[in-house]
């Protein structure tokens, strides 16, 4: 009998380094960053249907409570139903998220695992990613497992997991997190071997994850007390807002598995990438003969190694060179492409102004 795999998708990010097109009414994972379809579409379609070992569930989609409308449109153009839409009142951080996915997932099958993962990542090796959940998904059974992005460049900008014992093929026992390093000790990471990037996908079975969540009990009580107390409706599960803020807000990473024994990492190479910046889509985009990774309605003269991304207005350019620039009805940005984390200052800069 194959395993089924309850996939629970994390859909509650703001997208601020990618404003202005990511906004609080719709932010990143509803846009269409990196192909014809939404980031939020694309993570559903990933996880849908079946391999000779095992079977994706219907899924958990863990979204804020403004959002309920956009959820349901992005799983119609995914072709997908969702088994339960949970709906948070405030952001909660991932710890709080994963308690209520492995409650849900415990009504719903307790034989089943549990994929816990981000609405917003790109994979773009399916294949690859569904061999390191097949991998993994023995090991998951009694472990919680995450999956660790072999780094192709000494990257900054994420926490590292160093690979232990072996514990069967391709999966391993956690030595150690280490948080985000400086250039050289990034480099010493690759040079080194054994470290992978921290993606934040987890699979685990439902009761192992809520029993691993014993250091971090206030979380994970709080958490199903919220639950406990929501309201269903029509497979939507809307939790309180008096309940849900006395929820601690905390990352999984910090409040179970830098905790737990039964922590392991299954290292992949899946064509992974966070979009958390303007410069990190115009490197995965792809350029035209300047470089330039074109989004919307663009008219591009003497321009070279530049980002133009254009929503619901036509943008022009002459005479630029490695620039982020981005025109919505709302807003334009122009910057440099190395600052482009600057985003969310500029943002909260702007919005003073309004």
């Amino acid at each position: 009998m194959k395993q089924r795999i309850i996939p629970a998708i994390m859909s509650g990010g703001a997208g601020t380094r990618l404003w202005p097109a990511s906004t609080e009414a719709r932010p990143k994972q509803f846009h269409a960053l990196n192909g014809p379809h939404s980031l939020f579409a694309e993570t559903v379609t990933r996880v849908t249907g079946e391999t000779p070992s095992f079977s994706f569930a219907p899924p958990i989609v863990l979204a804020n409570t403004a959002h309920a409308a956009l959820v349901r449109e992005h799983l119609a153009q995914a072709g997908a139903t969702a088994s339960a839409i949970v709906l948070e009142p405030a952001p909660r951080n991932t710890a709080a998220v994963g308690a209520i996915a492995a409650a849900i997932a415990m009504e719903t099958d307790p034989d089943a695992l549990v994929l816990l993962l981000p609405a917003d990542h790109v994979i773009t090796d399916r294949a690859a990613f569904l061999d390191a959940i097949a991998q993994a998904a023995p090991v998951a059974k009694d472990r919680i497992v995450t999956f660790g992005i072999t780094p192709d460049r000494p990257e900054t900008g994420y926490g590292y997991i160093k690979s232990g014992e072996g514990l069967a093929p391709g999966v391993f026992a956690i030595a150690s997190f280490r948080e985000k390093p400086n250039l050289q000790t990034a480099q010493s990471y690759l040079d080194a071997g054994g470290y992978a990037w921290n993606a934040g996908i987890f699979l685990f079975h439902p009761r192992v994850m809520l029993q691993e969540f014993e250091a971090s009990a206030d979380i994970r009580d709080r958490a199903l007390e919220a639950l406990a107390g929501a309201t269903r409706a029509d497979g939507e599960i809307r939790i309180g807002a008096d309940a849900f803020a006395r929820v601690p807000s905390q990352p999984l990473d910090i409040a179970v598995m830098e905790k737990t024994k039964r922590a392991a990492v299954a290292p992949c190479d899946i064509g992974w990438a966070d979009i958390g910046s303007w410069s990190e889509i115009w490197r995965l985009a792809p350029k035209d003969a300047g470089g330039n990774a074109l989004q919307g309605p663009i008219v591009a003269r003497d321009a070279h190694n530049t980002l133009l991304h254009a929503d619901g207005v036509t943008l022009a350019v002459q005479g630029v060179s490695d620039l982020v620039i981005v025109a919505t009805k709302d807003a334009v940005i122009v910057l440099p492409r190395e600052s482009a984390q600057d985003v969310k200052e500029l943002r909260e800069a702007a919005l003073k102004k309004n």
